[in-house]
């Protein structure tokens, strides 16, 4: 909500304001520099250490980036953080690629060191942050991403003990006469703004569901999943896991949006939210009904839509079908064989059965609206969608009709993604990684599974090229959410070792999942308090944040994007002088900044999908 004027990822462009920032000033803040990595008299000759701050799992690959503007110490040693003693000494690895003002990188990689403990990194006089080496370092990381999931919500909302947007909302197209009310209270706000989409939110909700079930599968008779917070999200077990809880919040809104067979809604609001810093039961805009009333509710037709000069390139609905579908036959896996929730889950699994038809009569995208601006969630894929919910509804009921159709849209879907390429439209592939294939692949013939692990095997290959640019070895473009791509490839890596056994990218996911923890030029975990005494995001573009000056743990920022990204967008201004412009490159930036909207931004999505990830790292291998 840049200069309070407007929020939201890409939305945030919607903002009235068209003052663009100030070429990007170069010289760091020396006393954030200090908070960051140890001071010395001569910045020139200083060497900044990065590491994934929160640590690794004995067995994990284990490195750290050391750079500096002058060439590097031969070798390294890994301190006992408590006896201050050297548990481990290695070469530093000299490692090609460049970035920012630093010509000398180095790779210090102390996989061999195991035993557990808390450690740091010491390179010349650099010092990187402390870190653990634990068996169960990410076991907590999934249940602490739900702090920011509950902040999120919708109507009842437990982090501000407060109800919000009760009169949502109002329809435009479909089949009921325009402006009817229908219920679509519920569900969790997109990003920094209020908006709630269908789009992300199945998303979401169907990433937090699977895991739980691939956690519970793989931990088995170990309870891995916390119950401190009721369905409401207040404090205090209720006999389900939180997981769960959050999950079932989605399930929940997602139904309503059906409520007919041949009916699916898909967004609420526009961006017409974008008018100032609000808490959002303080709602403000109007939409045409009054201020701080009704909001509009958007009609799944599969055609182009938008109530003024602006139109999607909407094609169909199969992408919001199959996830949705994927979602509900999730749920009822889950809950089908639970009597306190048999019923539910039966809902659930027609809910998902009417939606899917949907889909296949539709098959193409359904679009985010916009109102006032062209900007848009600008999906185009759709057939991998269709894949995850027939694969799901195949898992659900066993009727070979679904296996059939996942069969089909597995080879359409195939290796079309974001992975290999630098730029493409926002959202453009998304989910930012193919789920149907992974859930498919146990259920079919030889031949098929072969098939579907080349798809998996030929993205990753191109990200791994991609990443030989860098130093840091990362393998995605630095288009707006990066983060959330970085989530994406390494999941997929994992994802891929469970398929097949093969392993040659493991280290490469550890990279991937180790930037988003700090191992990155600036040195930020990309989740807001996490680990606890880090470094992270504080100054995030959130509302609550920015009103309430109040912390909330758990949530992933959009992360750095081209530099060119930044300087174009209306409305993103940074405080100057910029304290991590010494880290800051030509390709890409990054900053803690309440007024960077395009690097600083939570997502929902982004942190739901992060579960999935941290779930998979924390199980056995």
């Amino acid at each position: 909500m840049t200069n309070g004027k407007c929020s939201g990822r890409y939305r945030s462009r919607f903002c009235n304001s068209a003052r663009l920032l100030s070429a990007v000033t170069i010289i760091a803040s020396v006393f954030l520099l200090a908070l960051i990595t140890p001071a010395t008299p001569d910045s020139e000759r200083q060497i900044f250490v990065r590491v994934n701050q929160l640590g690794y799992r004995p067995q994990d690959p284990k490195s750290a980036l050391a750079f500096s503007r002058e060439s590097l110490p031969q070798r390294f040693n890994v301190i006992d953080a408590d006896t201050r003693q050297t548990a481990f000494v290695g070469p530093a690895k000299p490692i090609a690629g460049r970035w920012g003002q630093v010509d000398f990188h180095a790779e210090l990689d102390f996989s061999a060191l195991r035993k557990p403990g808390r450690y740091f990194v010491q390179i010349g006089n650099g010092q990187s942050q402390s870190f653990e080496i634990g068996p169960a370092v990410y076991r907590n990381l999934p249940d602490e991403l739900l702090e920011f999931m509950r902040e999120q919500r919708c109507g009842y909302n437990p982090w501000l003990d407060a109800v919000c947007h009760t009169f949502d909302g109002r329809t435009a197209y479909g089949p009921l006469p325009a402006g009817t009310y229908l219920d679509a209270r519920g569900g969790w706000h997109d990003a920094g703004d209020l908006l709630k989409y269908l789009l992300t939110s199945s998303n979401a909700t169907a990433q937090m569901l699977l895991a739980y079930q691939l956690g519970t599968q793989a931990h088995q008779s170990t309870k891995i999943f916390q119950d401190r917070f009721n369905s409401f999200g207040q404090s205090g077990a209720n006999g389900i896991a939180d997981l769960l809880d959050e999950a079932r919040w989605g399930l929940d809104w997602m139904l309503k949006l059906h409520p007919a067979p041949d009916q699916l809604y898909h967004q609420v609001a526009d961006d017409r939210d974008h008018k100032g810093w609000r808490l959002p039961q303080n709602e403000t805009v109007d939409y045409g009904w009054g201020p701080g009333s009704y909001r509009v509710l958007y009609f799944a037709d599969g055609k182009p839509q938008g109530l003024r000069e602006y139109k999607s390139e909407s094609t169909g609905v199969a992408n919001l079908a199959g996830r949705y579908a994927a979602a509900m036959a999730l749920g009822y896996q889950i809950w089908k064989n639970d009597a306190r929730l048999h019923e539910y889950a039966a809902t659930l699994l027609r809910a998902g059965r009417e939606v899917y038809t949907l889909g296949k009569a539709k098959e193409g995208v359904q679009q985010g609206d916009s109102y006032g601006a062209p900007y848009r969630y600008e999906e185009t894929t759709w057939a991998d969608d269709m894949e995850w919910g027939a694969a799901e509804l195949f898992r659900a009921t066993s009727e070979r009709r679904y296996l059939n159709d996942a069969i089909r849209y597995a080879r359409i879907a195939a290796d079309e993604s974001w992975m290999g390429k630098e730029q493409t439209k926002h959202y453009q592939y998304y989910p930012f990684m193919n789920l149907g294939h992974f859930r498919l692949y146990e259920l079919v013939d030889r031949n098929t599974r072969k098939l579907l692990a080349n798809y998996y095997r030929s993205e990753l290959e191109r990200c791994a090229r991609a990443a030989e640019k860098s130093p840091y070895r990362i393998g995605v473009p630095f288009i707006w959410c990066s983060n959330n791509l970085v989530v994406a490839l390494a999941t997929q890596v994992l994802l891929y070792e469970r398929m097949t056994g093969d392993t040659r990218h493991h280290e490469f996911a550890a990279k991937q999942s180790d930037w988003l923890l700090g191992r990155n030029p600036w040195g930020f975990s990309m989740f807001t308090g996490i680990p606890e005494n880090g470094v992270f995001p504080k100054d995030v573009h959130l509302m609550t944040n920015a009103i309430l000056k109040r912390q909330v743990r758990g949530a992933l920022v959009d992360g750095p994007v081209y530099r060119r990204i930044f300087l174009a967008l209306r409305g993103v201004s940074i405080t100057e002088p910029d304290p991590l412009a010494a880290f800051q490159d030509e390709t890409a930036v990054y900053h803690d900044d309440v007024k960077d909207y395009s690097t600083n931004e939570p997502t929902m999505d982004g942190t739901a999908s992060a579960i999935l990830l941290w779930v998979l790292k924390s199980s056995p291998r």
